[in-house]
């Protein structure tokens, strides 16, 4: 605690001397900070706020410069460029200057009239024509910055939309999709929509067939002549020349695949094997050609599709054996204007090494807080039996201990684990089913590990687990992935009286410990936007189903808690799982975000299980959660154990999470992000446990959440993330009702801080 209190100290008092840049700003010149628009209309009926506000943001990128980049009113990054170029800046100026610092923008490389030319050129090119605009200096002394002020009427609407020349085959395609245009009457005259335009056409013509075809051979052309009032007909057709190859049809004529491609070895002699009209050629089969015939969408004498060709791309990179996956068209003979082209199909395929074996010393960081080091060795053998097959065999080793636990000491851990993976880039099924996948084609995995945990002090957790199962991505953004088979084996061994009497003290805990044989199966659906940069608005929807002694229990007739079934002499677990996680990311600024995050889980035991087993049971508090609350602190409901200790650690877990977090993110400087952050939620039990009283959940659970809040610092530099977070609790669910929510503050307070202060360390963004 002492080491983030002097870290803070220093952070505060450089931006406290950011304050101070005026002195470093040279005779003769001002600090330029910024500019402000506004946007003026008398034609409120035709000019809605809506518009306004599309043409604010597109005339806002037309202002230049950007002024420096503040945090909290103060120019932290100019600062550390002033501070590291002054004489004699030593060596910490320097480094921030390099790291952090950013040039000055002085008031003397603002050019207003330059400004407002573009920002009256950017209303004509958005239908808005006969602008008028004026500009005024605002600031003074040695920081001045702009005022600029545009005055708009109303914009050109369409009144028709025309397509010229019906005498070509592409004409007759270019009307059909025509009618699917968002270029209706009474849409403003837009230039970047006449482009999007040209753009879609030529993606459905390229679909179908017109290989050599390209978004500039269109022009649009308005006319205002007929109108007097604001309207305007657009006129669509080819450019004059427009090459013979661009207007007809391409098909396929012949296919080509070189499974092993080399440009090295291109000139050996090599067999071609023909499957399904495509030639396979190979100098020896290193992939058989009736498997990979299978990832092949393009067939001889269709038509060419852009989409085809995309999606066989698409499924040959996915088998995960190829570096490179290379797809050229050669066109066979030069055409006319009324012939249809033809076109060979080369497909090159440049493998991966077949055998390797990796090392890795990984620095760990998990969501409980535990950190340490780990081992990783892993063996890898693709293409196993020329299908593309891939054989994984991992053995890790790794020892953990847990940080920023308050009272809770002497959790560390061993971890031994040896585990197996195969992958076939196929479907293995009874019945073909693959050919209904377009974009990628699924995997079939079987999987088989072992694993000892070794809570130091306590006892050791052993699980042996296996699994079989389907994984795919639908599109660029749907993934899915289902397990029909997944079967663990979980013993504790090793129990040591402290740990025994955690388990006497609390019979639902050593009923999850007892629980050995988890048989069932999983599905996870993902819909992922957040790695789109250029989105305003970014969504996330999680789902995951856990389903476990359903199948044997069945078979296996009805059972209880007091009198469970048993499978090879064990008990096993019955328990339904399901959890939704939804995020949403609007962006604000350049690098900007609001970040949300609504998170649902649900376990339901029955049958042989009184609670989820312990390994699968949810917690709250930590890095990833509620950040104001200590790893498993909080819960379930308003139990608060007598001592926040190693026994209380194992306690506080439910069966119900729910948890909701908004996060602001913002930029400091070159690499350094802050953000501000709430966060409420907790976990409940789905039964009543004695051990735990108020942990039940209850239709008072609102009442129930923990919320916190804080600020926290990330370290970004594009591959990955260090995050810290500081927070403290604003609401306790343990304490009495009328008295949960915080009511003094005392940061000054070295007993306050221990109890209230959280600081968290984490790798990755939180959500």
């Amino acid at each position: 605690m002492r080491i983030a209190t002097l870290y803070w100290s220093v952070f505060f008092l450089a931006m406290l001397s950011s304050c101070g840049v005026a002195k470093y700003i040279p005779e003769g010149e001002q600090l330029y900070t910024g500019a402000e628009l506004e946007i003026t209309t008398e034609d409120k009926e035709n000019v809605n706020e809506k518009t306004l506000g599309v043409i604010q943001d597109r005339l806002q990128e037309m202002i230049r410069p950007e002024a420096n980049s503040k945090f909290l009113g103060m120019r932290v990054g100019l600062w550390a460029h002033y501070k590291g170029t002054q004489e004699k800046p030593g060596f910490i100026n320097r480094f921030m200057n390099k790291k952090f610092g950013q040039e000055p923008v002085y008031f003397s490389q603002v050019d207003p009239s330059k400004t407002e030319e573009l920002l009256l050129n950017r209303l004509e090119n958005n239908g808005f024509f006969y602008a008028t605009s004026s500009s005024e200096t605002t600031g003074k002394g040695k920081f001045l910055g702009m005022a600029y002020v545009v005055d708009v009427s109303r914009p050109y609407l369409l009144n028709e939309l025309k397509l010229e020349g019906d005498t070509l085959s592409i004409q007759k395609e270019m009307a059909a999709i025509l009618k699917d245009t968002k270029l209706v009457e009474g849409t403003r005259f837009e230039l970047q929509a006449f482009k999007d335009e040209r753009t879609r056409i030529n993606d459905e013509l390229k679909l179908k067939g017109y290989y050599n075809f390209n978004a500039d051979y269109l022009i649009f052309e308005a006319d205002t002549n007929n109108y007097d009032d604001r309207k305007f007909d657009l006129f669509l057709r080819l450019k004059s020349g427009v090459p013979n190859q661009a207007v007809v049809p391409y098909s396929i004529n012949e296919i080509h695949v070189y499974p092993n491609y080399s440009v090295e070895e291109n000139t050996k002699e090599q067999d071609t094997t023909v499957v399904e009209n495509i030639d396979f050629i190979q100098d020896v089969v290193t992939f058989r050609p009736d498997l990979l015939e299978k990832y092949i969408l393009i067939k001889e004498g269709q038509r060419y599709s852009s989409e085809e060709s995309r999606f066989t791309s698409n499924r040959l990179s996915s088998i995960g054996n190829y570096r490179y996956v290379n797809l050229r068209y050669d066109e066979v003979d030069s055409v006319g204007m009324d012939d249809e082209g033809k076109l060979d199909a080369n497909i090159y395929l440049s493998p991966l090494k077949k055998r390797s074996v990796r090392a890795e010393l990984q620095g760990l960081s998990k969501s409980n807080n535990f950190i340490g080091p780990s081992i990783l060795l892993t063996y890898r053998n693709r293409n196993l039996f020329k299908g593309g097959e891939t054989m994984n065999i991992s053995a890790s080793f790794g020892y953990e201990t847990q940080i920023a636990g308050g009272d809770r000491t002497g959790l560390s851990t061993y971890d031994i684990g040896l585990s197996g993976d195969l992958i076939f880039p196929r479907v293995i099924f009874p019945s073909q089913i693959q050919d209904r996948f377009r974009y990628s084609v699924p995997k079939t995995k079987i999987s088989l590990g072992v694993q000892s945990i070794n809570r130091i002090g306590l006892y050791r957790l052993n699980n042996v687990s296996t699994s079989y199962g389907y994984y795919w991505n639908a599109n660029r953004f749907v993934y899915h992935e289902i397990n029909p088979i997944s079967l663990s084996v979980v013993s504790l061994s090793d129990v040591t009286p402290d740990f025994q009497q955690i388990l006497d003290d609390n019979p639902f805990l050593a009923k999850s410990f007892e629980q050995q044989f988890i048989a069932g199966l999983n599905y996870t659906f993902n819909y992922n936007q957040l790695g789109d940069d250029f989105r305003t608005h970014k969504i996330f929807t999680g789902f995951s189903l856990d389903m476990a002694g359903n199948l044997i229990g069945a078979f296996d007739g009805k059972s209880t808690v007091e009198e469970p079934n048993k499978i090879f002499g064990m008990e096993y677990a019955q328990y339904v799982r399901g959890d939704l996680d939804f995020r949403y990311h609007f962006k604000l600024g350049e690098d900007e975000i609001l970040a949300t995050r609504v998170f649902g889980g649900v376990g339901v035991p029955y049958g042989n299980s009184i609670s989820l087993p312990y390994i699968k049971q949810y917690s709250a508090g930590g890095p990833n959660s509620v950040r104001a609350f200590r790893i498993r602190s909080l819960g379930p409901g308003s139990y608060r154990p007598d001592s926040i200790n190693n026994q209380s650690y194992f306690e506080q877990t439910g069966d119900i999470r729910l948890e909701g977090n908004i996060e602001y993110r913002f930029p400091l400087v070159p690499y350094l992000k802050g953000a501000l952050f709430v966060d409420a939620g907790n976990v409940w039990l789905m039964n009543e446990n004695e051990a735990l009283p108020g942990g039940q959940f209850t239709g008072s659970w609102f009442s129930e959440l923990g919320v916190g809040a804080g600020v926290g610092l990330r370290i970004d530099i594009e591959f990955f993330v260090i995050r810290f977070d500081f927070a403290s609790p604003l609401r306790k669910p343990w304490l009495p009702e009328g008295e949960r929510w915080q009511k003094e503050f005392k940061p000054f307070d070295r007993d306050w801080r221990r109890e209230n202060f959280i600081f968290n360390f984490a790798i990755g963004y939180p959500f």
